[in-house]
């Protein structure tokens, strides 16, 4: 894995770079992470806190008593997981990541959590964005091009 790594949200406001390889990367399940994403699970890649270096400070959303989570107000973009008091590391969205291609879930959390139904998607149909043409010519349209 790359020794500097970079990334942000959607619109570009907020960037981030990270030095080192991850502690871990996972999915995690819990309803408080499926409520803060909107999703069934989130991809999430932890790193010491010292390992990461904030372009622009991002807006922080305190999700709980004992965590907050940073993100874009811009965009909407979920940019990660920290816990509020002693903590030397801090979980990263996967999919921020300018790559993601390098990470590796090691376990499933908030096993609790879990919709098993969108767990195993082997064997669904796979369409691709570039050959939906109601969705490219969207594209051409408003910008003059497909983007990718």
């Amino acid at each position: 894995m790359a020794e500097e790594m970079a990334g942000g949200c959607a619109c570009g406001r907020i960037r981030y770079t990270v030095t080192g390889e991850p502690e871990e990367a996972y999915l995690c399940h819990c309803r408080m992470c499926q409520r803060a994403t909107g999703s069934v699970s989130i991809a999430f890649t932890t790193f010491p806190l010292e390992a990461i270096r904030w372009e622009t400070e991002p807006d922080w959303y305190d999700s709980s008593p004992i965590a907050r989570r940073p993100f874009c107000s811009t965009c909407g973009t979920s940019l990660g997981f920290e816990f509020r008091q002693d903590s030397k590391r801090m979980d990263l969205t996967v999919a921020s990541f300018d790559d993601p291609s390098p990470f590796k879930p090691k376990h499933h959390f908030g096993a609790e959590g879990i919709q098993r139904a969108w767990i195993n998607t082997e064997g669904l149909p796979e369409y691709r964005t570039d050959q939906y043409q109601a969705l490219v010519d969207k594209w051409v349209k408003a910008t003059g091009k497909f983007p990718g």
